[in-house]
């Protein structure tokens, strides 16, 4: 069964530490209005995108870091962003939009909302749960830092799919399903959200793969150059940028195909402040694990493909037939254990 869409994913460019919201958001504008002029139905924004990415940074003062942050239960009211979601709104277009929140209680959490422009409203939340990086900045001054830990708690909202209203026409629903037909890929898309991150472990995939998703969608801000983070194998700045954008290409090709699902990632990139440097690479991926559309550049860029959800089929019925394949008894250890124990030496 056909069901085509037409999606993009937001790559946004150099944001430097002291640019305003103010004058980032009409970027955002600027995309999702090209997005309106090539039929797209959905838009997938970076991760922490209306700021520069200021988990690098040490703040002391909490006045200056809650600034960073969106304040308030509803996004879409938000005064620095409204305009982002009515614009939406008017041009029909679905958006998935990484940002700061500051909960009422004054919990941070690094978030990202899907809202339905048919439904007006936010479908779902999701709050990054693999946090990366430390809590206290190195020694090193030279050294680039991954505060996340620091400004962010682990987020509590887990991994949930569901349905968006509004993409497919003819979608199955429930009103009209007849008595024992299978409505098993004919229904509104199924969708889930991660951060950054979250990409590179598989049990995230496979939680939302459980649950039929047939489009993952995640933002991300990769430091190009983190070698603080990644060992001591010495690599030159250049060597360390390849490999960076090799392995974010990687997990997002190689989960693809094991979920048999398409994804959409979107990059904050390029050169903030003249010196920190943040991998582009955004890109929509097919079930197979084929890169079907990808970022050119490191500016604001939209990158568009028209998708069908049917090329999930083959996939989630033959190669990886879950109901079928999946033993379920052996895998103990998933949920039962964190860090390595190793077998008793010899």
């Amino acid at each position: 069964m056909s069901r085509k869409i037409t999606v993009a994913a937001a790559q946004i460019g150099a944001i430097n530490r002291d640019a305003p919201k103010s004058e980032t958001v009409p970027r955002l504008l600027a995309l999702l209005r090209e997005a309106g002029q090539k039929n797209v139905k959905l838009v997938v924004f970076p991760e922490v995108a209306l700021t520069t990415f200021f988990p690098r940074h040490l703040f002391t003062s909490q006045e200056e870091l809650d600034k960073f942050f969106e304040h308030g239960e509803d996004i879409t009211q938000s005064p620095d962003v409204k305009p982002l979601f009515d614009e939406a709104r008017s041009l029909n277009i679905d958006i998935v939009l990484g940002y700061a929140e500051r909960t009422a209680n004054g919990t941070g959490y690094n978030t990202c909302v899907y809202y339905s422009a048919s439904e007006g409203r936010v479908l779902s939340k999701y709050r990054k749960i693999h946090l990366p990086g430390t809590k206290e900045p190195f020694e090193d001054p030279k050294a680039i830092n991954q505060l996340e830990k620091r400004y962010f708690t682990p987020g509590d909202l887990g991994f949930k799919a569901f349905r968006a209203p509004g993409l497919i026409p003819d979608a199955a629903k429930k009103a009209t399903a007849q008595s024992g037909e299978s409505t098993v890929g004919k229904g509104d898309p199924i969708l889930g959200m991660m951060i950054c991150n979250d990409r590179r472990w598989p049990e995230a995939w496979r939680m939302y793969s459980l649950q039929g998703a047939e489009i993952l969608m995640f933002g991300y801000n990769t430091g190009a150059n983190m070698s603080h983070l990644w060992g001591s194998k010495p690599m030159t700045p250049e060597q360390a940028k390849v490999e960076a954008l090799f392995h974010s290409r990687l997990v997002q090709q190689a989960n693809s195909y094991m979920n048999a699902c398409f994804s959409i990632s979107s990059a904050r990139c390029g050169l903030d402040d003249g010196k920190y440097d943040l991998i582009a690479g955004s890109s929509i991926v097919d079930p197979e694990g084929h890169v079907v559309a990808e970022a050119k550049t490191s500016e604001d860029e939209l990158v568009v493909a028209e998708i069908d959800l049917g090329d999930c089929r083959q996939g989630k019925e033959k190669t990886f037939d879950f109901a079928r394949h999946r033993r379920i008894e052996t895998y103990g250890l998933i949920d039962k254990q964190t860090g390595v124990i190793e077998p008793e030496l010899l």
